[in-house]
């Protein structure tokens, strides 16, 4: 039975997913406001504390592979880090750098798509993405992401790296399992739910003026 991956995402209200852990985390492009997770995080997160908690090996960037590495092992009294080091890490990379963090594998492949759909199709748990924001465009084009699960903070953060470039195979998504916590950051996790539908709310007969609109888009000088 092939492996299941979730992606479980830190956004913004505008989607960007960078440095949400600490003004050290991720820097890079100038990016300033690191750390803008934890004034929101609440005691109860729902869904989320149960699927950290859960049974999976992590798949990661080269980048998130490298904060996580040398954070978690440094905070075995944390059960996350407690989790992480016993588990399987799986880091798509082309760097030859080693990777010192115990029961972490290279993925290597000509694509991070068909890297990924090798690791799933063997034996072993189940996957979660942190972080690594360059993983979710290929990913998702190719369908091999099987939940979507993100959490939604109340911030607007302008510039940063986001979890969609605009580069995603267009597609539905169906909603099966929500929650919001005390301090308004929603949780929604989605799954892959084939082409995007399309339909309208006006009349079978445009106005003449609606006509003619349409003829200013054809012409391209609406």
């Amino acid at each position: 039975m092939p492996r299941k991956l979730t992606g479980a995402v830190f956004v913004s209200l505008d989607g960007v997913m960078q440095a949400p852990g600490g003004a050290e985390e991720d820097p890079t492009g100038g990016f300033r406001f690191g750390g803008w997770v934890a004034p929101h995080w609440a005691e109860d997160m729902g869904p989320f504390e149960k699927l950290i908690m859960g049974d999976y090996d992590l798949l990661l960037g080269k980048r998130t592979y490298d904060i996580f590495s040398a954070y978690w092992p440094y905070h075995q009294d944390d059960p996350v880090g407690a989790l992480f080091e016993r588990i399987d890490k799986y880091v798509l990379t082309h760097s030859a750098e080693p990777l010192e963090w115990q029961n972490s594998h290279k993925l290597s492949g000509e694509t991070a798509a068909s890297a990924v759909a090798e690791l799933k199709r063997t034996e072993g748990r189940d996957l979660l993405i942190q972080g690594s924001s360059t993983l979710y465009p290929p990913l998702l084009s190719a369908g091999l992401i099987d939940r979507l699960m993100l959490l939604t903070f109340p911030v607007v953060l302008g510039q940063g790296k986001r979890i969609f470039d605009g580069s995603q195979t267009p597609g539905a998504m169906k909603l099966v399992d929500h929650f919001v916590s005390g301090k308004g950051v929603i949780v929604a996790s989605y799954e892959p739910a084939g082409e995007v539908p399309t339909g309208g709310f006006g009349p079978d007969d445009p106005s003449e003026r609606e006509l003619r609109r349409r003829e200013k888009i054809k012409e391209g000088s609406w």
